[in-house]
């Protein structure tokens, strides 16, 4: 989706400027995180709904986490078309309705008896989502322009974190005070509640949202002139750095492509790695009580949503990408490499959690200013979508290998040792490959 062009080039003074784009932010960035906020608690919750449904469905940690992760293969498939489906159709009629499908698929989650059920509607889940992340990156791409994105997208991504911060004391609650109410379980309950906000923000955003500036009424004629006419530029010099990257085969072509896609696996290895597992650690290493695992779990994710708005600006304000993206996944590496030291004690491991979450989800979200700043055209939309239908597929793999790997050794080293290797393994790459303070003016070979 272009956005409307401007007539002739306006000078507009700093200030401007500025308050034009906060008054963007105000109005997109909060409503766009809280739906990412109701996503990311319907996608994960099953790491709480585990600690009571295993157990009544008879199911072992391999079959959950490969139930967990299956969601990502619905992911995979249909990413790319639905972010090209979005630039046709506009966001808030593509959108809307998402989210009002993945609430109903996530409430019918409270339905199944069998593995095999449990690997379905998982399945459906991620096929319904996958329109959702990639599409707001393709979006916020309609109003920001390379310079203020990284700061942008971290902010939107501090859902990821902020999820676990609100949904962990709450599912914890609902499974404590909900058990056995009405004749069902506390899990099923879990899924029915927490769909409700997903539902209510799709029918929201088809109010609410608009597609691009140009059709944003609350903005007056000069600010739509400003939005769109930085954008022009800001396309003029993606076109000029790469001349050659714009075309949707262009994107699939492009060995830096791949090499991001790479990137985002390790990194999201280690992120749903602690997403559906870190109750379960916390179970085993601290406390039994759901309602104290819920609050427990708040404290990485409370420090991941600091950590990543801080990187995320101080990346925007320098330019610099590659060592943001690399140093903090380094650093999250290591604190996963601590965490499985065979005999250490719950608080500790707990702590060196709490680092490796706040250094990926750093990584995490910085990155996602480099697909931003190197495709632009049809080979954005497909190349952002494709980036991260692969990167998700370690949303399947990362669980499984977790479950795996628990059912042999019954214990948590290993699988904590393989996510550090997979967090190391994407910024050694980021660094090999990626290294330069403006990726702006990179070019992609």
């Amino acid at each position: 989706m272009e956005p409307a062009v401007p007539a002739a080039k306006t000078d507009y003074s700093p200030e401007f400027e500025k308050r034009t784009y906060w008054r963007v932010s105000c109005r997109l960035i909060p409503f766009l995180f809280l739906c990412y906020i109701f996503a990311y608690i319907d996608r994960v919750n099953v790491g709480f709904a585990k600690l009571q449904m295993q157990q009544d469905l008879g199911i072992s940690d391999a079959v959950y986490g490969a139930g967990a992760g299956i969601f990502f293969i619905g992911y995979f498939f249909f990413e790319v078309p639905c972010n090209i489906a979005l630039q046709k159709i506009g966001a808030k009629y593509w959108l809307g309705p998402i989210m009002i499908v993945w609430g109903i698929v996530s409430a019918c989650t409270m339905l199944i008896k069998t593995a095999n059920q449990f690997y379905a509607v998982r399945f459906l889940l991620g096929l319904v989502e996958s329109g959702f992340f990639p599409g707001v990156i393709l979006y916020l791409t309609f109003w920001y322009t390379s310079s203020y994105r990284a700061k942008m997208i971290a902010a939107f991504m501090t859902a990821i974190p902020l999820s676990g911060v609100i949904g962990g004391p709450i599912s914890g609650w609902i499974l404590e005070k909900a058990t056995s109410m009405g004749g069902l379980r506390g899990w099923q309950w879990l899924y029915v509640f927490e769909a409700i906000p997903s539902l209510l923000a799709g029918l929201a955003a088809m109010f609410f949202l608009q597609d691009d500036p140009g059709k944003a009424k609350w903005l007056s004629a000069e600010e739509k002139n400003l939005l769109t006419q930085r954008l022009r530029e800001d396309e003029a010099g993606k076109r000029s750095a790469t001349p050659n990257h714009h075309t949707m085969l262009d994107a699939f072509k492009s060995t830096k492509t791949w090499l991001l896609c790479f990137v985002y696996f390790g990194f999201v290895m280690g992120n749903y790695g602690l997403g559906f597992w870190l109750p379960q650690i916390v179970q085993e290493t601290i406390t039994k009580d759901p309602f104290q695992i819920g609050l427990l779990t708040t404290i990485p994710w409370a420090a991941a949503a600091i950590a990543m708005v801080v990187v995320g600006h101080h990346s925007d304000k320098t330019g610099e990408r590659c060592w943001h993206i690399a140093l903090t996944g380094i650093a999250g590496a290591i604190a996963f490499a601590v965490s499985a030291i065979p005999g250490i004690s719950g608080p500790a491991g707990l702590f060196a959690l709490t680092i490796a979450t706040a250094g990926i989800a750093c990584s995490y979200s910085t990155f996602w200013a480099l697909p931003t700043a190197i495709l632009s055209g049809t080979a954005a939309s497909a190349g952002i979508a494709w980036i991260n239908s692969v990167g998700n597929l370690a949303g399947y793999v990362s669980p499984f290998l977790v479950g795996k790997i628990r059912d042999e050794t019954h214990s948590m080293t290993l699988a904590l040792g393989m996510l550090s290797a997979c967090c190391f393994t994407a910024a050694l790459i980021t660094i090999l490959f990626f290294r330069g303070r403006q990726m702006t003016k990179t070019a992609l070979k």
